[in-house]
């Protein structure tokens, strides 16, 4: 455990270098600098993507106004849409790649800097908890497909068929064209959309002012099997530093990768942006790799700060997340660069 908290604080230290001898971020030269953060003690806040996260959310502020951890509160709230077969992008009920098989991405993160994830996970409903279990049994990051599912059924975990009719019909009609196309801007994606391959990414402060985070999906609908996107990628779909602030992303999961986004964001607010204009930022990154025809794809970005300060960003319109602390409950509309 400890050496992998070391491998992953020496691997945020050097890239922290690297982007601040680097010019990464292009503009006048007057961006923000460095800016030192005073955690918000007493006042738990827990965010996640899309409309469907408010229920999530609920689940998480269960554990969050018990004084709980936050990296509790992300595992259990997130297991809201894996259970739920109506929600056709994450876990049970998941739409299947080409082949008719339903694999799941997810991975967790902790104030200590400890991980897990797994990766192309058949069988199993709670991929967030297996993922869990690899941060907390054993000596690795990631584990993937085979491995992952007997390592979760080793540890008391249970098989279970994660294609629900109503997904299976969808594939099966797929299988008269196998036209590969996935439909990626947002109006398209949300919960009972023809293609729906989305995510949810949740962050959350406890009251003790420290950070977790989780991220799980079924990824792309129809996708060639063994494809594994961003969400269980550490630094990709999800990145948390206790000193800084934390980030989640959804949409196409690629571009997501190309940018290393959800550290880019990190990174960005330890500079002192804030957690709109840091994903805003990233958002712009992944345009400058699409020069062609941005509204081909969409990504969002979610991000929190230890100011318990939260805001998103994203490609196109129609990305929303939810908030819960305190003070408020509701859906945001995040603002979008087209």
């Amino acid at each position: 455990m400890s050496d992998r908290r070391n491998f992953v604080k020496r691997s945020f230290l050097s890239s922290a270098a690297m982007l601040a001898g680097s010019r990464l971020l292009a503009g006048s030269g007057n961006e923000p600098q460095e800016k030192k953060y005073n955690t918000v003690k007493g006042k738990p806040i827990v965010i996640s993507t899309w409309d469907f996260g408010k229920e999530a959310n609920a689940v998480a502020w269960e554990v969050l106004e018990k004084y709980g951890r936050a990296v509790d509160a992300v595992e259990a709230g997130v297991k809201v849409p894996e259970a739920d077969p109506f929600n056709q992008s994450v876990g049970y009920g998941g739409r299947p790649d080409r082949d008719g098989r339903v694999t799941l991405d997810a991975c967790i993160m902790d104030e200590h800097g400890g991980c897990g994830s797994v990766m192309a996970l058949e069988h199993i409903v709670h991929a967030i908890s297996v993922a869990r279990m690899v941060m907390d049994k054993t000596p690795h990051v990631a584990l993937v497909g085979d491995g992952a599912l007997q390592f979760a059924l080793e540890n008391g975990f249970h098989k279970q068929n994660l294609l629900t009719k109503k997904s299976e019909e969808e594939w099966k009609d797929w299988l008269k064209t196998h036209e590969y196309n996935p439909v990626k801007n947002i109006e398209n994606i949300k919960p009972g959309g023809k293609h729906n391959h989305d995510t949810i990414g949740m962050l959350a402060m406890d009251a003790h002012g420290n950070l977790g985070g989780a991220c799980t999906t079924s990824g792309m609908a129809f996708k060639m099997h063994g494809r594994v996107g961003d969400s269980p990628i550490i630094g990709a779909g999800l990145y948390v530093d206790n000193e800084v602030g934390a980030a989640t992303s959804s949409g196409l999961g690629e571009e997501v990768i190309r940018t290393v986004g959800s550290h880019l964001v990190v990174e960005l607010m330890r500079m002192g942006y804030s957690p709109e204009g840091a994903c805003k930022k990233a958002v712009e990154r992944v345009l400058r790799y699409n020069p062609g025809n941005p509204r081909d794809i969409q990504v969002g970005f979610l991000a929190l700060n230890k100011h318990g300060e939260y805001g998103g960003y994203a490609l196109q319109k129609g990305f929303s997340f939810a908030v819960r602390g305190l003070s408020r409950e509701e859906v945001i509309e995040a603002k979008s660069l087209t």
